[in-house]
């Protein structure tokens, strides 16, 4: 029997997915070998990176002069391909500091340019979004860099910060969940292993003029230039995902698309964030405009009663609501392919805990 998995990634996959790619793994398309046998420069799988492709730009309206890349290395590896890649000019850079993965991009590029810090959230353990009116971004950075979802803290951007420099986003955790206009955007990354597939690929949409003049010292590899050229086929892609994320496109058009998902990930959240907030024991921390709809967090406030939370949720199927370790507490990562039942679940189920734990 299937669980309810809130788990924040590797997450949790539609099931019509999952059974569609049980049926390819022995025989794909019938070719007679697996999806995760047949050669990347074979004509089934570039269809299969083709209509990825199409389908990506199609759900996200994303317009001619971007490329849609597919590349390895998780979205921690552009923390220094993004660097490399875009500090072309001034060599500067300003970042926002809205939670640990923010922080970790910040640190990996400071190895190659003048990074700055328009502003930080850490004074409050990462638990709101600054003003966009007290963001400072220095006139000449070559670009400014955002994490768009907090995935360990529960945050997300509901405002751009206000400048005339390309906006780099990581998505990684919020893409394809709610609708988002691509043309404000410079660059977007996202790892897959939360709304798209398996972990694998890293998805990277950028605007071609941006990408055309990397740093000397910047590795093949990482060059988007290079990748964009090869139609993300320079060398072996992680082909297994980028057809798992083919799969999950065509789910979500099958939906209605980004924007019905979106209706749906706004009712799961609604739902969750009602109980927390008419709880006598369970509380979210999160400056309330700023919550994310994709990690919410909540604690007891007491650890043992965390602890037990966590074990009897998994004993009753509701597993992976285990909280970061920087964080501690419980999180319900209630991605695209959680069903809203997921979530009716736990709510009853944290009903039931709260009644038997006053």
């Amino acid at each position: 029997m299937r669980v309810y998995n809130f788990s924040a990634g590797p997450s949790v996959l539609p099931v019509e997915v999952l059974e569609e790619a049980q049926r390819d793994l022995l025989d794909f398309n019938g070719t007679g070998m697996s999806i995760t046998e047949i050669s990347h420069r074979s004509k089934p799988f570039m269809a299969v990176n083709d209509e990825a492709q199409a389908l990506l730009r199609e759900l996200m309206n994303i317009p001619d002069d971007y490329a849609v890349l597919f590349v390895q290395g998780g979205a921690s590896q552009q923390f220094a391909a993004v660097a490399m890649n875009l500090l072309n000019n001034t060599k500067k850079a300003d970042y926002l500091i809205t939670g640990n993965f923010a922080t970790k991009a910040y640190e990996e590029a400071l190895k190659y340019g003048d990074i700055g810090i328009a502003c930080s959230s850490k004074d409050k353990n990462f638990t709101y979004i600054p003003d966009m009116k007290d963001v400072t971004i220095r006139p000449d950075v070559d670009y400014v860099h955002i994490t768009t979802n907090n995935t360990i803290f529960g945050t997300r951007f509901t405002e751009l910060p206000k400048t005339t420099a390309p906006i780099v986003a990581d998505m990684s955790s919020n893409i394809l969940s709610e609708v988002m206009d691509v043309k404000d955007y410079g660059l977007i990354y996202a790892g897959a292993q939360k709304n798209i597939a398996p972990s694998g690929v890293t998805i990277v949409i950028a605007k071609r003029d941006l990408i055309q003049n990397p740093m000397d010292i910047c590795p093949t590899l990482l060059k988007y230039k290079v990748h964009d050229k090869n139609d993300s086929l320079y060398n072996t892609p992680p082909c297994f995902s980028i057809y798992t994320a083919l799969l999950v496109f065509r789910w979500l058009k099958k939906l209605g698309g980004v924007s019905a998902i979106q209706k749906i990930n706004e009712e799961k959240a609604k739902i969750l964030y009602d109980f927390i907030d008419n709880s006598n024991l369970f509380t979210n921390s999160v400056n309330v405009k700023d919550r994310s709809i994709m990690n919410v967090p909540f604690v007891t406030g007491n650890e043992e009663l965390d602890a037990k939370f966590i074990k009897e949720a998994s004993n009753n199927g509701l597993v992976s609501l285990k909280g970061h370790r920087l964080v501690g507490g419980m999180r319900a990562s209630i991605y695209n392919a959680m069903p809203i039942e997921g979530v009716k679940a736990l709510v009853e189920f944290m009903k039931k805990f709260e009644l038997e734990n006053k």
